[in-house]
């Protein structure tokens, strides 16, 4: 429509003849016909069963989280969502003990705050020293070699935890710039205790990097005085909140390395100094960085608010007397307990050594199906090994005790496999 539709327009013909026009390109469009139908399945109603999660993760979202979910939806940059965030910064330096002002959520998984931990804290060629004691360490090392890092790795039986002589030899021997590990790892059921390692990594000028996605809440925990320089957790483990909000924290040490990289990090996404400017970490005003997942924050906000009503003590006490219970019954029921120092049992997460003649998977599935309950099986090195309950955040009660205790004795006797 050049030109010549303008001389058409001027003598009055274009003004009846362009209706026509467009009437023949629509017919040409609808013309064409569909190659792929509407999905039947996407026809149905939502299908989703109602179960009882006792696995190591997610666990079943409390009737106050789920309604917080179900709220209407506000703009990630409106005021009223900024205070939220305000108040999910707070919850998350009350959960972690620390007072570090670049404290935040990651809009991701538990497994997106480990890559955004090392993103940020590893360059090119930096070395890291990784304990490794099941899949998270092994884990972790994939990460930091994707990056670059020179690696080493501190490796233990899975079961075992890792002492304070053995981690100082590899600092030794490794120099390394940043040293990570596991407080919870779920895959084996093992608490590593933390007191004397911040100060240990700090007096060979290393920085030290914990995962707490299946410990935090469940077991204690104390960032600013065990001197933890990035710390990293989930909400849908102990917080009892959907997946998809992962709390986060950088020390002053950590914001140093940071802030003097030579390079910029490779993900623009998780880049805390970016991200640090749209959650305000040193009030600063607020700066759009990305569309935050928010309903996923309301569900983390009020898993931190229960956490705060109930005290961090009262969680700690209530996990470990309820992991307790469970263990008087699996002993009652003839199984032994994967984990054979009792003070190295994470709390959150009971491994159980699959007793002889059984298929675990069959034991699993078995539950699954006749009781409605996950349990699972092992993770990376403890596969085939375990069976792992959970008992985290809403879920860790007596009564779930009781109710994965029974499931557990009618698998033992519907499932046992023929011996030769």
């Amino acid at each position: 429509m050049g030109s010549s539709f303008l001389v058409l327009q001027a003598a009055g013909w274009a003004r009846v003849q362009l209706p026509l026009l467009l009437t023949r390109f629509c017919r040409t469009m609808s013309s064409q016909k569909h190659l792929i139908p509407p999905p039947a399945a996407l026809l149905k109603p939502l299908s989703v069963p109602d179960r009882l999660l006792l696995g190591p993760g997610p666990s079943n979202c409390p009737p106050r989280i789920l309604s917080a979910g179900s709220r209407q939806l506000i703009g990630h940059v409106h005021k009223e969502m900024i205070q939220i965030m305000d108040e999910i910064k707070l919850g998350i330096q009350y959960a972690f003990q620390t007072q570090n002002p670049l404290t935040l959520a990651v809009s991701g998984t538990g497994h997106c705050a480990m890559e955004a931990a090392f993103l940020n804290m590893v360059e090119h060629g930096d070395r890291v020293l990784i304990a490794v004691n099941g899949i998270w360490g092994e884990r972790a090392t994939d990460i930091a070699k994707r990056l670059g890092a020179d690696v080493y790795q501190l490796v233990k039986d899975p079961g075992e935890y890792f002492t304070l002589e053995e981690i100082e030899r590899s600092l030794v021997q490794h120099t390394p710039v940043l040293f990570f590990i596991t407080h919870g790892e779920s895959s084996t059921g093992v608490v590593q205790p933390l007191d004397g390692l911040g100060e240990l990594c700090h007096r060979h000028d290393c920085l030290l990097l914990v995962d707490a996605v299946a410990s935090l809440g469940g077991t204690p925990i104390f960032m600013d005085q065990q001197g933890i320089d990035i710390l990293y957790s989930g909400s849908q483990k102990v917080l009892s909140a959907p997946p998809g909000a992962s709390p986060i924290s950088f020390s002053m040490r950590a914001r140093k390395k940071i802030y003097n990289r030579k390079t910029k990090p490779t993900s623009f996404y998780l880049d805390v100094e970016e991200l640090s400017k749209y959650w305000g970490c040193d009030d600063n005003l607020i700066r759009y960085h990305h569309t935050a997942p928010i309903n996923t924050f309301f569900g983390l906000r009020e898993g931190l608010a229960i956490l705060a009503e109930q005290g961090l003590e009262n969680f700690w006490k209530h996990h470990k007397e309820t992991s307790l219970y469970l263990y008087e019954g699996l002993q009652k029921l003839g199984l032994q307990l994967f984990v054979k120092e009792p003070e190295a049992r994470l709390p959150t997460i009971t491994t159980i050594s699959v007793p002889k003649g059984y298929d675990w998977k069959e034991i699993t599935e078995y539950i699954m199906k006749n009781h409605g309950i996950e349990v699972s099986g092992g993770l990376g090195p403890s596969t085939g090994k375990v069976f792992r309950i959970g008992l985290m955040g809403y879920n860790c009660t007596k009564f779930n005790v009781d109710r994965v205790l029974h499931a557990l004795k009618d698998a033992l006797q519907h499932c046992l496999k023929n011996k030769l």
